[in-house]
Parts: structure tokens; sequence; C-alpha cells
């Protein structure tokens, strides 16, 4: 068996807005609750390969990773995938943006599969990633609505 997830978010702000912030992974421990930090390790060509760093657990674990990640503006689509898996014997996220009449829908699909000695099985994780995707994509609705608020309006016509 293997994980696999879908969550989705409409973002009342401009696509251009929404790109950018959820694609400028410098700016993810601001975007994002869990992050405490990005590190960029190589970017070649569209390609960025990136270490997250999360804060700690309730168990004061600190977990980090290194993921790559390739946008494309054209299909507003970016696709990643973990490659220190860490757990997982393979973790693939894809993301996919589409104007809507109410703003941008923000789509996460993810499929991964755990490690058999992993201290969790897929249908933990499916739940964990679930719960946790819905948080933090309302919380990054927020965060762009609020940046979308603050901008001129003259900047908002121009998107």
């Amino acid at each position: 068996m293997a994980g696999h997830t879908e969550n989705e978010i409409v973002i009342a702000a401009p696509m251009e807005l929404v790109w950018d912030m959820t694609n400028d992974l410098q700016k993810w421990t601001r975007l994002f609750s869990e992050y405490a930090s990005v590190e960029i390790l190589d970017r070649d060509g569209d390609r960025t390969t990136f270490r997250l760093t999360m804060h700690p657990d309730d168990n004061g674990k600190v977990w980090s990773w290194v993921s790559e990640r390739v946008p494309d503006p054209v299909t507003r689509t970016v696709v990643a995938r973990r490659v220190e898996t860490g757990p997982f014997q393979y973790m693939d996220i894809r993301w996919e943006y589409a104007e809507t009449s109410e703003g941008v829908r923000m789509r996460w699909i993810q499929d991964f599969a755990m490690k058999p000695d992993a201290p969790v099985d897929d249908a933990w994780m499916t739940d964990n990633i679930n719960r946790n995707s819905r948080t933090q994509m309302a919380l990054i609705r927020d965060r762009i609505e609020q940046a979308a608020g603050e901008r001129p309006a003259a900047a908002l016509l121009a998107d």
C-alpha cells in the first residue's frame, strides 16, 4: 500500500501574487508555520535543491531533509520530491494552481510510501499529511490574502 493525498484551497488573491509567494522558498519560514529554516543548496535552471528544517516536534526532535522543486510558470504547476527521504521510501508532491471566479485554487497532490522500518505506516502518514496540509493551506491563504489586501489598488489591477 502507498499513501496518496489531495488537498486544495481557494485563495482570494491574484495568480501572480499566489504564485510568487508560494514559490519564494527563502520566505517559506514566513509562509508556513512548521519550517524553522530553508537553505538553498543548488539552483540548476528551474530546479532548486534545498534543505527544509522544521521546528522541534512535541518530543523535541528536529526533522530536516533535502528536496528538489521545479516550477513551471506556463502550466502553473510545480513538481517536487524528497531527495533525502528519511522515513519515506519516496515522497513526490505536485502543486497545481488554477484561476477561479473566487481567486486561485491551489492544490497539493502527494504520493509516498513509508519504509518498512519507519515509526509510522502509510495510513497514519496519510492522515497526518491531510490534517497538516489543511492547517498549512489555511495559513498560507490567510497570509497571501493579507498581502493582497496591503497592496495598492493600482498594483492589483496590474496583475
